[in-house]
């Protein structure tokens, strides 16, 4: 028995034999580092917006904004659920949208992003 045979008898596949329908084509490791560069700067930008008094009135959408980018990012690649099935994407997507709502909701319920109030019609309720 030659030594390819026996590898394929103890169970093993061939190194270069055809994949089979549910195999798909993954990025090489330069797709992994360009995303990996893409996270470290909307994490730079997170940062940066924290630190800007300017930035305070949308801050918070903003920060929600950019952890779906990073969260749609991670999830596509690094779980490799671009190139999974739609059904896949999804549930992820279902999962984001609902916690998105959830806090959302949250945060306006509890007045912790309040609309901004202007001065004419609040001296007309005092």
């Amino acid at each position: 028995m030659a030594s390819s045979e026996h590898h394929l008898a103890a169970g093993g596949h061939e190194p270069h034999a055809e994949h089979g329908p549910l195999e798909h084509a993954h990025p090489g490791p330069r797709v992994y580092v360009l995303v990996g560069v893409v996270l470290a700067i909307i994490t730079m930008v997170e940062v940066w917006a924290y630190t800007q008094a300017f930035l305070k009135p949308i801050l918070v959408p903003l920060l929600l904004a950019l952890s779906a980018t990073k969260f749609i990012l991670v999830v596509g690649f690094y779980m490799h659920l671009k190139f999974d099935h739609p059904l896949f994407t999804g549930v992820f997507g279902f999962g984001l949208t609902v916690g998105a709502s959830v806090i959302t909701a949250l945060i306006f319920l509890f007045h912790q992003y309040p609309y901004p109030v202007i001065q004419e019609a609040a001296a007309v309720l005092h």
